[in-house]
């Protein structure tokens, strides 16, 4: 290790920080000026990556967790040779730039996850490493080591205050995860000041528990923090918790302070960091000259680490070429066997979960890369793969099915983690009242447009018995709220198999398939093309007339209601359109809806939830038939019939 190279890594590090953030008078410099060396000798020595090429599949992953300390990991990418340049430190936190407030995905070179809600970082970390052993599983060889790397993340406080890092670091130490890395700054500080006023934990001992590796050290010896690296890499069976003390805002005058941690110094705080780290004050965005070196002396043996990995990959594929196709597979999301889709007949009567339950074994069998599972609900949400090598444990790493615990919110981020890593397809699963638990993940996979697939099962008050707790109301329409969220509520069981395959097109947004616990029955299909119809969001099940009388616009279970409850109408020509997506009908073009609803003299929309969205729809609010209350505790039918949501209280709707 360059002593000298190092320290002039950190010290650049610390200059392009406080300057960034002094510049858009906006940011966190406590993580920056606090764990400069750990970046240094991170990227410096550790880490296996080459910058002149950031997606290198068998590179080493660092998830940012403590993304407030966001000019940390951009200064560091940039003297590491990224495609960060001083221009786009020199335009931190504003409109456009690569370096944004939190390190965003897809933004800036290098940022391997968007990062800021604290420890929804290190739970990305840990499907990351999840997904480096099942591809490690599935593709190395005797000869051949294709998938071997490491997971890496830096959390802070706040991150281990967080409830999700709790819920994913526990799964992780049961997983035996023992690729992943995690650095603590522990400096002691959060906004309101010490940590002391909340959270006086034992860290190391609450990690044992979780059955990692613990290990200390001085966040300020470079040569001791790569020693630790190698004794964490000794871990055969844990993943490890390296703990680094460390002083918040290290050489400006308030160091070791919350006022160094969410807010720039200060032209005299900047001034006198500077001297007290002997850089020059009449210089912006100075960075030492040896930093530059350093990180150019490494070029070509990254380079080369690389093409040695190419040469590897190279004789991998001319040796097995079956593994090549199916690694290729992988990474594009195309089909590894030729897989019919799952059939269903007019009449059929089954819960669209138990339609989801064959769809998801076809999409299971029919693309090699697809994994998941649910969180502690693996029968009452039917996502048992079959036939798919299994649970995923630590003696069987092939294993599609990921028993998640009850685990939600870190069920989420850890899928997206595995999304991020790239090579597989990952799906999340449980009751649609409790996405409420994970939403904040979603939001974020959102931002990041991951394609993670989610199974909400149990999705009205036909959930019955379990009562208001369990029956979501206005579940829905949250989710649908969320910009980039795919909602897709399907009708019977033709249109559950048609969901999945749509979820599993999505490239760029997360999709959750809202599914029912009781019975519906397959129905008719006036469109002979609703199969591609649907993909507008909505198709015609009813005609009624070229010109009806009502066009009613339903969801999932409410389409079997509205065909009931039409029959009970004999007066009137109504018009039935299942609309499976809601927002996306809503963005169609208004001729395309009008076509759909037709010349009709009323519009009448019905769901079991919250009316607010159908009002983009319905004139009138007496016209929406909704459930606007929380429900009630009994069997299904009893429950519907206390709160009036029948087909014959439908139909009385009808007929006004």
């Amino acid at each position: 290790m360059n002593e000298s190279a190092i320290k002039a890594v950190a010290t650049s590090v610390r200059s392009l920080s406080m300057d960034a953030i002094q510049k858009a008078n906006s940011g966190h410099p406590g993580i920056p000026l606090g764990a400069a060396e750990l970046a240094a000798v991170l990227y410096g020595e550790i880490l296996k990556y080459n910058p002149a090429d950031s997606k290198w599949p068998d590179r080493d992953r660092f998830a940012m967790s403590a993304g407030h300390g966001s000019m940390w990991l951009y200064s560091i990418l940039h003297l590491a040779g990224y495609k960060v340049s001083l221009d786009d430190i020199k335009t931190f936190r504003q409109v456009g730039s690569k370096c944004p407030g939190h390190p965003e995905y897809g933004e800036t070179d290098g940022v391997e996850n968007t990062s800021g809600p604290l420890g929804q970082g290190v739970s990305m970390a840990v499907g990351m490493a999840i997904a480096e052993t099942m591809l490690a599983a599935r593709f190395n060889t005797a000869v051949h080591k294709i998938v071997d790397h490491y997971t890496y993340s830096l959390v802070g406080e706040g991150c281990l205050q967080e409830g999700i890092s709790s819920e994913s670091c526990s799964l992780a130490g049961h997983l035996k995860l023992n690729k992943l890395i995690v650095f603590y700054d522990e400096n002691k500080i959060s906004i309101d000041g010490s940590t002391d006023i909340t959270f006086t934990d034992d860290i190391a001992k609450r990690y044992d528990a979780y059955g990692w590796q613990v290990l200390k050290g001085d966040m300020y010896k470079p040569a001791e923090i790569i020693k630790l690296v190698e004794k964490a890499k000794q871990s055969k069976d844990k993943p490890t918790l390296i703990m680094l003390k460390s002083i918040i805002g290290k050489y400006a005058p308030k160091q070791g302070t919350s006022d160094v941690h969410g807010a720039a110094l200060g032209v005299e705080g900047v001034k006198a960091a500077k001297e007290a780290l002997g850089l020059p004050v009449d210089k912006d965005f100075y960075v030492l000259p040896e930093a530059y070196e350093y990180f150019d002396g490494q070029k070509r043996a990254r380079a080369q680490n690389e093409a040695d990995w190419q040469k590897e990959f190279d004789d991998w594929s001319i040796e097995n070429p079956e593994l090549r196709k199916e690694w290729d597979a992988f990474y594009s999301d195309s089909a590894t066997a030729d897989i019919p889709d799952v059939t269903f007949k007019t009449g059929d009567a089954l819960a669209t979960r138990d339609a989801s339950s064959k769809a998801i074994n076809m999409i299971a069998h029919r693309y090699g890369n697809f994994v998941g599972g649910s969180a502690d609900l693996m029968g009452p949400n039917k996502t048992k793969l079959d036939d798919c090598d299994g649970v995923y444990t630590p003696e069987n790493r092939k294993g599609r099915t990921i028993e998640y615990g009850i685990r939600e919110f870190a069920m989420s981020a850890v899928a997206a983690g595995i999304k991020l890593h790239g090579g597989l397809r990952p799906f999340a699963a449980t009751f649609l009242v409790f996405s409420d638990y994970l939403r904040p993940s979603l939001r974020v996979v959102s931002i990041m447009k991951q394609p993670v697939i989610y199974v909400f099962t149990h999705d009205s008050i036909y959930v019955g018995e379990d009562g208001p707790t369990h029956q979501p109301i206005e579940t829905l329409t949250a989710l649908r709220a969320i910009p980039g969220v795919q909602v897709l509520r399907p009708g019977d069981a033709e249109e559950t198999v048609e969901a999945w395959k749509m979820a599993y097109e999505s490239k760029d947004h997360p999709v959750c398939l809202a599914l029912t616990r009781q019975k519906l029955m397959v129905y008719e299909k006036a469109d002979p093309d609703w199969k591609n119809t649907v993909r507008t969001g909505a198709y015609i099940v009813q005609e009624g007339s070229s010109n009806p009388d009502i066009t009613v616009l339903a969801s999932g279970s409410e389409v079997n209601m509205a065909l009931e409850a039409a029959k009970l109408v004999s007066s009137k020509k109504i018009r039935v359109i299942s609309v499976m997506d809601v927002k996306l009908f809503g963005q169609q073009d208004k001729i395309i809806r009008e076509k759909l609803i037709g010349n009709t003299k009323r519009i009448v929309a019905a769901e079991a939830g919250i009316g607010m969205e159908w009002f983009q729809f319905v004139p009138n609010k007496e016209d929406i038939f909704s459930i606007d209350r929380f429900g009630e505790s009994g069997p299904a039918e009893k429950v519907a019939a206390d709160m009036h949501f029948t087909p014959a209280d439908f139909a009385k709707v009808l007929e006004r």
